[in-house]
C-alpha cells in the first residue's frame, strides 16, 4: 500500500502573537514546514518548533517566503531574482542553525504563500529559488505543486522533487489552488477532507470546484496549521490514512 507524508505549516507565530497549535500538530504530522522569519516566525518560535520536531522525529522543512510580515507572505513581490536568491539563502541558513542546535537539520524546502503560487508559473523566481537551494545544499528535496515551473526547474537542476497536494484547499479544473480571496477556497469539513484525500491517495484524482475530476499525483498531503480546525482535521486524516493502509511517514525517510 502507498504510504504518504503528512505536512503542515508551523512556527507561524511572532513575538506575543500566536497562530496555530504547533505542539498538537507535531504529534500528528510527519513533516513540519517551519516559517523562517520572513513571513512569520521569530528566533524563539523557530527554535521551539525545531526542538519539538526533533524530539518527535518529525522532518524539518524550511518554509521560505517573501519578506512580508505584514501581509503574512501572501502578497506577490516583484523581486530582482538575485535578491530573491539571497533572501532564500538567509532563511535556509537561519532555520538550519536552530535545527542543528536541536540535534536535527533542515531536511527539505517548501516555499510559502504568494511565493509558492508565483513559482507555479513565474520562471525567473522559480529559477531563483532553485539556485538558492542548490547553493545551500543540492541534496535537499523540494516540495511543491505538480506541474509547476518550480518542480520542473528543480528537476532539471538535479534536485529531488516531491509532489504535494492540499487536504484543505479547493482546486481549480487546471489543478491549481483556488485563490484564498474566493469563497470556498479553504475547506473545513473534516469528513469531506478525509474522503477526498483517501480518493486522491488511492485513485490519483481530486474533485475541482466545478465538479470535474482532476488527476493529481502526490507524495505529501498538506494540512494548514492556521485554520481553527487544523488539529482535528490532521488527527482524523492521520487515523483514516493509517486505517486504509496509507499510514503517514516522512518522504525524507527520517
Amino acid at each position: 500500500m502507498k504510504r504518504i507524508d503528512l505536512n503542515s505549516d508551523l512556527g507561524e507565530g511572532f513575538g506575543a502573537w500566536r497562530l496555530g497549535d504547533d505542539d498538537a500538530l507535531l504529534s500528528v504530522v510527519t513533516s513540519a514546514n517551519v516559517a523562517c522569519g520572513f513571513h512569520a516566525g521569530d528566533p524563539t518560535v523557530m527554535r521551539k518548533v525545531c526542538e519539538g520536531a526533533a524530539r518527535r522525529g518529525v522532518a524539518i522543512g524550511a518554509q521560505v517566503g517573501y519578506r512580508d510580515l505584514a501581509g503574512f507572505g501572501r502578497r506577490f513581490i516583484d523581486m530582482d531574482p538575485a535578491e530573491l536568491v539571497n533572501d532564500v539563502l538567509y532563511q535556509l541558513a537561519a532555520l538550519d542553525g536552530f535545527a542543528r542546535v536541536a540535534g536535527a537539520r533542515v531536511a527539505y524546502v517548501k516555499p510559502h504563500g504568494a511565493l509558492y503560487n508565483a513559482i507555479v508559473h513565474h520562471e525567473e523566481q522559480a529559477a531563483a529559488v532553485v539556485t538558492a537551494v542548490r547553493l545551500y545544499d543540492p541534496a535537499l528535496p523540494v516540495l511543491g505543486l505538480p506541474g509547476s515551473a518550480w518542480l520542473r526547474r528543480a528537476g532539471e537542476a538535479g534536485l529531488r522533487c516531491v509532489r504535494e497536494a492540499f487536504a484543505d484547499r479547493a482546486y481549480t479544473p487546471s489543478g491549481t489552488l483556488v485563490p484564498r480571496r474566493e469563497p470556498g477556497a479553504v475547506l473545513h469539513d473534516p469528513d469531506a477532507i478525509v474522503a477526498r484525500c483517501l480518493r486522491l491517495v488511492t485513485d490519483g484524482v481530486i474533485r475541482a470546484v466545478d465538479g470535474t475530476e482532476v488527476p493529481v499525483e502526490a507524495d505529501s498531503l498538506c494540512v494548514h496549521g492556521d485554520t481553527p480546525d487544523a488539529v482535528a482535521i490532521a488527527r482524523l486524516l492521520h487515523a483514516e490514512l493509517t486505517r486504509a493502509g496509507h499510514g503517514p511517514r516522512p518522504f525524507t525517510g527520517r
